[in-house]
């Protein structure tokens, strides 16, 4: 899996997963019909919201992105949608890549270190990608929703 497809298949499902929960949010404060599909999407965006932030660090990182690229990334996530038009934005300027710079060229920082074993070792990647995204999305039901 290349940059550019890890990326765009992250930012394609977390539109998507944002237009879920805008149409639950529509049938419950609009309709007043039904509050499911808020719980149901709600629950996907936030797992999908995290699994974008943590591919983003990772290509952040892979692909020695500056912190204003980065940051833009990561704040694209927040307004309905945005992840979309940034992605084709990423791809037309070059951001991506159709390779992984750092198995084979690791640097010193940490950063570098952990990003290279992951994409070395890419079942153990995932694996701690998921926990990862897991922990995350734990966390953030711990906290609570947005203004709770």
């Amino acid at each position: 899996m290349t940059p550019t497809k890890l990326f765009r298949t992250v930012a394609i499902a977390e539109a998507i997963t944002w237009t879920g929960l805008l149409f639950g949010m529509f049938l419950k404060y609009g309709t007043e019909t039904t509050e499911a599909g808020v719980r149901i999407f709600g629950m996907l965006h936030g797992i999908v919201f995290v699994a974008y932030v943590v591919t983003t660090v990772v290509v952040w990182v892979d692909r020695r992105w500056s912190a204003g690229r980065g940051l833009l990334a990561l704040v694209a996530a927040v307004p309905p949608l945005a992840t979309l038009p940034l992605e084709w934005w990423a791809i037309r300027k070059g951001w991506l890549g159709d390779a992984w710079r750092l198995p084979a060229d690791a640097g010193s920082s940490l950063p570098d270190r952990v990003v290279a074993w992951l994409l070395r070792n890419p079942l153990r990647g995932l694996g701690v990608g998921l926990v990862a995204v897991a922990a995350l999305t734990g966390l953030a039901l711990v906290v609570g929703p947005p203004g709770s």
